[in-house]
């Protein structure tokens, strides 16, 4: 046990594990790896979902938790759940003492990983860096690109855009996306209980019938606008017609806008075609979307998962502004009669062909090897050519 290299992981979110579940599961049956586990943020909330229980009947041991949401979802509560979380995983990174800590992507708990990990000597892995996006995300991704020693990108492009940024090459992996390791090698049939064994509010939803998904998570850099933006998006899908799957927003600034958008509508109007829930598995996630007859929202799992399943999608704002996608991506404003004329198109059209742009379904595999053999320059330096 004391051979391997430790592998810190932090799972702060039900997105953030799917995006790293085969990572760690990699991570754990290689011979010369040991995962260690930390559960944070709002991975450990009820209402967003409380994966933390997900994580356990996977089998994963968590070796430390990490409480550090400040409730309010504005501006000021994210700055201050950054500050308390590089407090909280500073503590548990002395206490643990891993070799290597990987961080995912680009949320601000993401970047109090980087920042305490970076400022302990700690060498940083990042996934997912590289990528152009809207949003607060876009800066965070960047500035935790900065602080990482080695890199995983999700795409090629993403890989090139670090080496201009200035990264060492022999510091830049493609290894594709993990989140498609979950789907690449599962049956994608839809379970039949799907709809109530995870029970949430509304109107009972047939899974032999077409339906809906939306997934729309507030904008930070557009805070305030949340609850208008929601309405939009519920008189477009509500003129639709079609049974319709709604799963809660993140904890993001401007949670609290949209989530009070969706609670108002349904209990103002109890709509006949309307589901709310918290959280899905990520595996049933990706069996959801697979069958459905389109996602709506902002969620970067359209342009990822929805990529490589070939499912119509409609993305609606600024969220994924520029992000790579495939053909089975229609992009709107927060128009309402915009977004139910994608809606009916995407639908009328159907499928689309799977894209690879994203992986092919072995990056887990391929960041534990890399993490095994890698060495790691703790200095920095730009290396431009």
């Amino acid at each position: 046990m004391s051979g391997r290299r430790k592998i810190c992981v932090i799972v702060n979110s039900r997105a953030n594990y799917g995006r790293v579940k085969s990572v760690m599961r990699a991570v754990t049956d290689h011979p010369d790896l040991q995962l260690q586990l930390i559960i944070g943020a709002s991975a450990l909330l009820y209402r967003f979902g409380n994966v933390r229980d997900h994580i356990a009947s996977d089998g994963f041991e968590a070796q430390a938790t990490v409480h550090s949401i400040v409730e309010g979802e504005t501006p000021t509560t994210m700055a201050k759940s950054t500050g308390i979380a590089i407090i909280e995983l500073a503590t548990q990174f002395d206490n643990l003492k891993p070799d290597v800590v990987l961080t995912v992507a680009d949320r601000f708990e993401t970047l109090a990983t980087a920042v305490a990990a970076s400022y302990m000597n700690i060498p940083l892995a990042h996934t997912q860096g590289g990528e152009v996006t809207g949003s607060i995300d876009e800066s965070v991704r960047h500035a935790v690109t900065k602080l990482s020693h080695i890199h995983f990108p999700a795409t090629r492009q993403a890989g090139e855009y670090l080496v201009r940024m200035g990264e060492a090459p022999d510091t830049v992996h493609f290894t594709g996306c993990p989140s498609i390791d979950l789907i690449a090698g599962i049956d994608m049939k839809l379970p039949p209980d799907i709809f109530t064994r995870y029970l949430g509010v509304g109107a009972a939803i047939d899974a032999a019938k077409p339906y809906l998904v939306v997934l729309q998570h507030p904008v930070t850099t557009e805070y305030g606008q949340g609850f208008a933006q929601i309405n939009e998006t519920l008189r477009a899908v509500e003129s639709i017609g079609m049974q319709t799957a709604w799963l809660w927003p993140n904890v993001d600034a401007g949670s609290d806008d949209v989530s009070k958008g969706l609670r108002m509508y349904r209990e103002h109007n109890n709509p006949s075609w309307l589901h709310l829930y918290r959280n899905f598995a990520p595996e049933d996630y990706a069996r959801l979307i697979n069958n459905a007859a389109c996602l709506v929202g902002n969620s970067s799992s359209g342009l990822r998962e929805g990529a490589y399943l070939g499912v119509p999608v409609v993305n609606i704002g600024t969220r994924q502004q520029g992000r790579e996608h495939g053909a089975n991506v229609v992009y709107t404003a927060h128009a309402a009669a915009e977004i139910a004329a994608a809606i009916r198109k995407q639908v009328a059209h159907g499928r689309f062909p799977s894209s690879q742009m994203f992986g092919t379904g072995d990056s887990g595999r391929k960041i534990a090897d890399i993490l095994a053999s890698a060495t790691f320059r703790i200095q920095k330096r730009l290396a431009y050519a």
